[in-house]
């Protein structure tokens, strides 16, 4: 399916009048913190439950719209209440239909001016809950920006990490300058705006943010997050050296590792392959005072399965499963991906297991090919052709030969001429990589069984798909015609061996 490209948020920026600063932009591009590096300095508004919170009034969430400073005051209410309202308007705007809806009829009949008067903390739960539709939450934060109170630095720190994973690095560097252009920056900001050209992959970006970070005075020096986040960012971009440099340079600072510290360096080890240093980093972790956390065992989970460390990676498996109660699909495929490519005790029950846990469109096509190709290894025809019609159902194209042949040799072993030919027939109307041992393979079979009008059919559908005639098809032929006993057709062979300018096998010769 093809995916239509995302459009830009700088429009919708401008179009609703919220960029009119004048302070000229420091940066131009963007990127976001990974998974593996939180940040800690965002200001989250609070979830600690009240003393006694009363029960939830779905009715009671809502206010007045018509509500302006000069009416009387709105009655307090709890943290939990006013979690209870945000969660029922992000409910509704997740809900809503198409890529790129329009949220603000729907913010204004859930009242969420009125709400944000009564609690700015509203707009900070809101976007946050809004993450996994980020384009969602930035055009959210355009129409709070429209409403009183102006937003807090938070606000802005959180619209830069919806920027971020809407892959839009330009309105993150916007939103960086506006925030700037009306609040004294904060280290939570600037770690917004590196975390967001880290992910984007904007190295020079994120380098001249962190000096920057360094130089301005109205905040303090980097703190952790910053220095995680290079540490990610080096990772990333296979600079090892500099990675580790960083790494010094935070512990040179004062401020001590952190989950996302060793988290970003495992990533780093992971994405290098360098799987001695990963287990080393691993080890660290569990002899000091940070334990490893979810996120840990998954990077450890697909350091194991890309090394095709299985026990180890089974280990990981369980201990993120612990942690969390369940491992998502990406690292189920990574499982899979390890199984296939390796050799292992009862891999295929193994396999069969990790594959009830995908849905249909949790499939990808190298999955398939290393399906396919795992299951002609260990002589599972009819689990190979099973994965074979799933694979031409989903269009899938199989471009390498070495799967080709471990077919073949599947089909060979199990004497299953018939099957192999209607298997070649599917293979070249679906434009799979097709080779001439494809086509020596049924030679061979067709004569085993004497078939050998099949046999010489064989070399049309070579000379159809561009495969001219070897020595070694002459030889099959010439095979095929001795063991029938029929010397003269043979003979023939020989012939035309010699023709060709092959020559004769020096065992041969012509009676």
């Amino acid at each position: 399916m093809s995916r239509q490209p995302a459009r830009s948020l700088l429009p919708l920026l401008r179009r609703r009048g919220l960029h009119d600063s004048t302070t000229p932009r420091p940066f131009t591009s963007v990127s976001a913190p990974p998974d593996a590096t939180p940040s800690t300095s965002f200001p989250w508004p609070p979830h600690s439950p009240p003393p006694t919170p009363p029960p939830p009034d779905p009715a009671g969430a809502r206010w007045s719209a018509s509500w302006s400073p000069a009416s009387p005051p709105l009655p307090p209410f709890t943290a939990s209440q006013l979690r209870t309202a945000v969660s029922s308007i992000a409910a509704s705007l997740l809900a809503l239909p198409g890529p790129e809806p329009d949220p603000v009829p729907d913010l204004q009949a859930h009242s969420f001016p009125t709400l944000l008067a009564v609690s700015p903390l509203a707009s900070l739960e809101l976007l946050s809950l809004l993450r996994p539709k980020p384009r969602l939450g930035l055009a959210v934060f355009s129409f709070r920006r429209t409403l009183s109170p102006p937003p807090a630095i938070g606000e802005f720190a959180l619209a830069i990490s919806l920027a971020s994973r809407a892959h839009e690095p330009d309105a993150a560097a916007l939103l960086f300058a506006d925030a700037t252009a009306t609040h004294s920056p904060d280290q939570a900001l600037y770690n917004a705006l590196m975390a967001a050209y880290m992910q984007n992959g904007l190295l020079d970006n994120c380098l001249e943010t962190f000096h920057a970070l360094e130089r301005d005075r109205r905040c303090g020096p980097p703190n952790v997050d910053s220095y995680n986040i290079l540490i990610a960012l080096f990772g990333r971009s296979l600079l090892v050296d500099h990675m580790e440099a960083t790494l010094r340079s935070l512990d040179a600072s004062g401020h001590p590792r952190t989950i996302g510290t060793y988290n970003a360096i495992i990533a780093g080890y992971l994405t290098a392959w360098m799987w001695d240093k990963m287990e080393a980093v691993f080890q660290e972790m569990l002899s000091g005072h940070v334990a490893p956390d979810a996120t840990t065992h998954l990077l450890m989970l697909r350091g194991y399965a890309h090394a095709g460390m299985i026990y180890k990676m089974e280990q990981a498996y369980e201990r993120a499963y612990k942690h969390a109660g369940k491992v998502d699909i990406v690292h189920i495929r990574a499982m899979l991906c390890a199984y296939c490519k390796f050799d292992h005790v009862d891999r295929i029950q193994k396999i069969e297991e990790l594959l009830q846990r995908l849905g249909p469109d949790d499939y990808r096509p190298w999955l398939y090919v290393l399906l396919i190709r795992v299951y002609a290894q260990e002589g599972l025809v009819d689990g190979m052709e099973l994965r074979i019609a799933e694979a031409l159902q989903r269009n899938v194209i199989v471009t390498t030969v070495q799967v080709m042949r471990s077919i073949i040799s599947s089909y060979f072993q199990c004497d299953a001429v018939d099957k192999l030919a209607h298997f070649v027939q599917q293979a070249e109307e679906a434009g799979w990589k097709l080779c001439r041992s494809l086509y020596h393979c049924k030679m061979v079979m067709y004569g085993k069984h004497q078939r050998l009008e099949e046999m010489h059919r064989v070399l049309d559908e070579m000379e159809c798909f561009k495969f001219d005639r070897t020595k070694k098809t002459f030889w099959i032929m010439h095979k095929a015609y001795v063991s029938c006993g029929r010397r003269t057709e043979a003979n023939t062979i020989l012939g035309m061996m010699w023709k060709h300018g092959f020559g004769l096998p020096s065992s041969v010769s012509v009676q």
